[in-house]
């Protein structure tokens, strides 16, 4: 079994990172934690980045940096762009909605069991349950309408940012 940390050196522009990158779960470390370390040093997204190793570009995220060849001490090259600012600024404005949708989720899972533990079919004279759960369901309706239209302004935006970085690959 190989090593589940390697320590390699990444040089970036006219800078060389000394980088000693881990391998979740006890495995041995692949690209994809090596580049996440890559963007956590030197503020380069990871779309952005490409890694060269002995005049080849690295692609294959999900395999082991050992089946590259990489190992202990080897040197590396990265190639790429960090963010403008102003990119950087929404994206963390992404990350504060994306962490606001999470907790969303878990209030409405909560939500949903506390529902579920309602009998599907109340007594006629629970009238005013019965209305009240009615009420209930047409705000969950509503509410499900509302992220269908958030769903599809997040779709759309993804589709300008891909349409905008194949203009970028392209130039």
């Amino acid at each position: 079994m190989a090593e589940n940390n390697v320590t390699v050196t990444v040089v970036y522009g006219s800078t060389k990172h000394s980088i000693t990158v881990t391998g979740l779960d006890g495995n041995e470390p692949i690209l994809k934690d090596l580049s996440d370390a890559l963007v956590q040093l030197t503020g380069v997204p990871m779309p952005a980045q490409k890694l060269i190793f002995k005049g080849k570009s690295l692609k294959e995220m999900e395999e082991s940096l050992s089946s590259f060849g990489i190992k202990q001490g080897c040197k590396l090259m990265m190639i790429g762009k960090r963010n403008s600012p102003e990119e950087e600024s929404e994206l963390k404005k992404l990350k504060d909605i994306e962490k606001s949708v999470e907790e969303t989720a878990k209030k409405l899972e909560k939500v949903d069991g506390e529902l579920t533990g309602l009998k599907n079919t109340l007594p006629d004279n629970f009238g005013d349950c019965r209305m009240k759960k009615k009420g209930l369901v047409k705000r969950i309706q509503g509410f499900l309408a509302q992220c269908d239209k958030i769903e599809a302004g997040i779709l759309d935006h993804l589709a300008k940012i891909q349409s905008k970085n194949l203009a970028l690959v392209d130039s």
